[in-house]
């Protein structure tokens, strides 16, 4: 399985079954935050249904479609990070996140992207990675943009969120661009 150290301290592990009841409980004291800006938290309602989702995560990762991972830090799960489903086709995927707003602040999110990105680009040979973010999440388009991902644009109403439509931030990296950032 898929497994990074992208700090001192900072790992990506794939979901495993075992993660299921940490992650829902760092979800539930962190609903309202969380629930504000990423659709799938309102229908996570039980540790149940996030091993559902690891089952789905690991099925996914078998068969080559990319890693969905529990963010460790200091020893414990503080968030996610994953891959949507890779398109072959096109060698492109988008990638998400979230973190504990306690663990926030600390570039946690950044290495973790950067260790994806050189996964995706250097392991998988794809050619775009896009980020999506709700135009007002400050925080989260700080990532890409920190990173030298290119703004694309905004797509009006493109998520609907606790029973509210938000505009999403488009941002891209390109193959050729992130390796000659590497270099």
């Amino acid at each position: 399985m898929f497994r990074r150290t992208v700090a001192p301290g900072v790992e990506l592990r794939h979901l495993e079954f075992q993660d299921a009841a940490p992650i829902f409980a760092l979800v539930e004291r962190n609903r309202n935050y969380l629930r504000e800006w990423l659709p799938w938290v309102d229908h996570s309602k039980s540790s149940a249904d996030v091993l559902e989702f690891i089952r789905k995560s690991r099925t996914q990762f078998e068969e080559n479609q990319s890693p969905s991972c529990a963010i460790w830090a200091g020893g414990a799960i503080c968030g996610s990070f994953g891959c949507h489903v890779i398109d072959w086709s096109s060698r492109n995927c988008s990638v998400g996140y979230w973190i504990d707003p306690a663990c926030s602040g600390r570039g946690i999110v950044t290495a973790c992207c950067t260790a994806i990105l050189d996964y995706l680009f250097g392991d998988l040979g794809l050619h775009r990675v896009e980020i999506r973010c709700g135009t007002g999440n400050a925080k989260s388009c700080a990532i890409p943009e920190r990173i030298g991902f290119h703004r694309e644009g905004v797509a009006r109403e493109a998520q609907g969120v606790s029973g509210r439509w938000v505009d999403l931030v488009f941002w891209s990296m390109l193959e050729d661009q992130w390796k000659s950032r590497a270099t």
